[in-house]
C-alpha cells in the first residue's frame, strides 16, 4: 500500500523587486513609501536580499483551498506564519498578515508623519508554478 506524500511549500521573494501598491496614494507618496520600504529603516534590501517561506504543514480547508503553516524569514528574523491559499485558474493566491515589529521592523512614517504604515501589514500573493 502506497502512502500519500505530504504537501510542502517554499518560496523566496527578491526584496528589491517588491512594489508598493496603494490606489489611494499619489505617485509621489507611493514613491516615497517605496524608497523607505526598501531602505535601511524597513526591509533593508541591501543587506536582506530575500524573504523566505518554508511550510511545516498544509491542511485542506475546502475545494482547492489550503491553510499553510510555516516559517517566514524577513529582515533576518524567522517567525511562524499561516497562509490562506486557494487555487484559481492555475494561480495559487492568498493572503497573510504580519506584524512588522515581530520581525524587528519599525513601521515607517513619510511626509512629516502624514503618511503612516500600520504595524499590521497584509501580504497578498499570486504564485504560478514554474513551467506552467
Amino acid at each position: 500500500m502506497e502512502t500519500a506524500k505530504p504537501f510542502s511549500v517554499w518560496f523566496d521573494v527578491n526584496v528589491a523587486a517588491m512594489k508598493v501598491v496603494d490606489a489611494d496614494a499619489s505617485d509621489s507618496d507611493r514613491s516615497a513609501v517605496q524608497e523607505r520600504m526598501l531602505g535601511p529603516e524597513v526591509l533593508d534590501a541591501a543587506h536582506f536580499h530575500e524573504i523566505h517561506f518554508a511550510s511545516e504543514s498544509v491542511e485542506s480547508i475546502g475545494d482547492a483551498r489550503w491553510r499553510v503553516h510555516g516559517q517566514l524569514t524577513l529582515h533576518g528574523q524567522t517567525k511562524p506564519i499561516v497562509l490562506e491559499t486557494s487555487l484559481e485558474n492555475g494561480h495559487y493566491r492568498g493572503t497573510a498578515t504580519v506584524l512588522q515589529t515581530n520581525f524587528g521592523i519599525t513601521p515607517i512614517k513619510v511626509a512629516g508623519g502624514t503618511i503612516k504604515v500600520k504595524d499590521e501589514v497584509q501580504i497578498e500573493y499570486d504564485i504560478v508554478l514554474a513551467g506552467k
